[in-house]
């Protein structure tokens, strides 16, 4: 009956609302996603409805405790669809077996001029320049500590922290003050299963500081001497040569990180498959399909070099459960995606799951943990 109704849904989304939605600028769409489905999760039988006809649940194949975390199932909401954490009942609702928030800075940020986004339907992609808008840390956190305690469980919340977009936060001084002070103030409230640093957001004032080993290493040096209870993550650019990539992870190594993220948005136009027009007037870096092969090559090296020392998150050109799967043969542990859904639909999330148990069996896996890094190839260390 699921399966059904899934498939409904998809229909409908692809032939009325997907062309009444691409009609409109991406960016009303994304504020009225935000200030509608604000006020519809507040209905325990939305929640409901939306639960019962789009999620798909399989624990005894797709749960995973990882750093002591239960997901119920791998694949999450990328950061960036919901900069202020805005719709987490809804989210769950959905079918995501997680979230990432944010970016989160340390000061409130209006972001880069609008417009933020810019589609590229022949291309599956979205141009991203959003500049980390977000309300700030103080005003975010105390929207998370006000969701009750049922909408959490079994809901991991990963807070992507960023510096703040602005000229006071460009130096690397002021730039890992305003890391550390978000960092204390979400540490003070006890909130977020997950904290995600992200060092890669490419279309910020200053550029991406801490793609460097010595400015990564005193980063990660300050962020260490906080011992944060979460579990630290780091979000991880798309275009680094991977010697380059790789100096990074051998930081990382030494500190207390539990895993990277790979990888943020595709700044290179250059390198990408882009079947739309895109003037150089449009600004922004590429989400979606552009970016699946970049990333998959990044997982699939880290997962050779580093075997299970970092847990791998894998972003970037999902749109399928076979595009999730190959992420996770490839090395990551879970996933995430924001653009796959705008372009398929919110029914995509469980159909991702529902088909992963289905490639599961049809590779003789027992458990989701079985297939990982099955397609890397030999470790190299």
């Amino acid at each position: 009956m699921q399966t059904i109704v899934s498939k409904a849904s998809q229909h409908g989304y692809q032939k009325i609302v997907k062309p009444i939605l691409f009609m409109q600028p991406p960016d009303v769409v994304h504020d009225r996603l935000l200030r509608y489905g604000s006020i519809a999760q507040q209905a325990a039988a939305i929640r409901y409805i939306t639960q019962a006809s789009l999620a798909y649940s399989n624990g005894s194949l797709l749960s995973q405790k990882l750093h002591g975390i239960t997901y119920m199932n791998p694949v999450g909401l990328a950061a960036g669809f919901d900069k202020n954490f805005e719709l987490v009942p809804l989210m769950k609702s959905v079918g995501f077996g997680f979230m990432e928030g944010g970016s989160v800075t340390f000061k409130a940020c209006a972001g880069n001029p609008r417009p933020w986004f810019h589609r590229l339907p022949q291309s599956k992609s979205l141009v991203v320049n959003a500049g980390l808008a977000n309300k700030g840390v103080e005003t975010i956190t105390k929207r998370i500590l006000q969701y009750p305690q049922e909408t959490l469980t079994d809901f991991p919340l990963n807070i992507s922290v960023a510096k703040t977009n602005s000229q006071e936060a460009s130096s690397e001084e002021k730039a890992i003050h305003d890391y550390i002070g978000s960092l204390s103030y979400i540490k003070e409230t006890h909130v977020g299963d997950v904290i995600t640093l992200n060092i890669s957001c490419p279309n910020t004032y200053g550029g991406e500081p801490f793609t460097t080993p010595d400015r990564l290493e005193r980063l990660l040096a300050a962020v260490d001497s906080l011992a944060l209870t979460q579990p630290v993550f780091v979000k991880m650019p798309s275009q680094l040569p991977w010697p380059e990539f790789e100096k990074l992870l051998k930081v990382a190594d030494v500190h207390k990180v539990a895993g990277v993220t790979i990888s943020n948005l595709v700044k290179d136009r250059r390198s990408a498959e882009i079947q739309d027009n895109l003037p150089d007037s449009i600004k922004g870096n590429l989400s979606g399909r552009p970016a699946f092969d970049i990333s998959n090559v990044l997982i699939q090296k880290t997962f050779r070099a580093y075997g299970e020392r970092f847990t791998i998150i894998g972003v970037g050109g999902i749109f399928s459960a076979e595009d999730a799967y190959t992420k996770i043969k490839l090395g990551a542990s879970l996933v995430e995606l924001i653009t796959g859904m705008i372009f398929e639909g919110p029914q995509l999330v469980g159909q991702i799951n529902q088909g992963l148990v289905r490639l599961l069996r049809q590779d003789g896996y027992t458990h989701i943990s079985k297939a990982i890094g099955t397609g890397a190839g030999p470790q190299t260390t």
